[in-house]
């Protein structure tokens, strides 16, 4: 009896160890995530405005050429009661990589357009279909539209807690 015991006991605590060092180690892939992609973001951010009133294409060629890739996105409109959709969110990591981030309180960078133009509603299928994975036929949608304004929120360092954008 004493014996199952303590081979329970040392089967428990190889588990902990195991779920632990996993945990751990999903925590060092988010920094090293995060300190990748954000000094890559804070590089653009300060001329953010040379692409106000340019065709999205534009500035995702930017993003492309500083191997940011972009892997989700969401939509919004201006107000709470809006129901025209002008705001594109572009996420960076997908909700493998950001479990950890959560959990930690940590930032999630990410990036808001908001377009001079109203967004088309077939947006919402699209999201739907593509499950909000970003793809080609998301880059040809946006293509042309013009940006009003972009803002890259928690860039502030990964446990900063000014989630305000910059």
């Amino acid at each position: 009896m004493k014996t199952i015991f303590l081979k329970s006991l040392f089967i428990i605590g190889i588990c902990f160890t195991h779920i632990s060092k996993a945990q751990s180690l999903s925590i060092h892939d988010y920094i090293k995530f995060y300190n990748g992609v954000v000094p890559k973001l804070t590089t653009i951010a300060p001329n953010k405005t040379q692409f106000y009133g340019q065709n999205f294409s534009k500035f995702n060629t930017e993003l492309n050429k500083k191997y940011i890739n972009i892997v989700g996105l969401d939509y919004d409109s201006k107000t709470d009661t809006g129901k025209k959709y002008y705001i594109l969110r572009l996420f960076l990591c997908d909700s493998n990589m950001d479990k950890p981030a959560l959990d930690n309180r940590y930032q999630i960078p990410w990036i808001t357009i908001t377009f001079e133009d109203e967004i088309p509603p077939q947006i919402k299928s699209m999201v739907q279909q593509y499950h909000g994975e970003w793809n080609n036929t998301f880059v040809e949608f946006f293509s042309n539209m013009k940006i009003e304004k972009i803002k890259f929120v928690g860039v502030k360092g990964y446990n900063n807690s000014d989630w305000s954008g910059k």
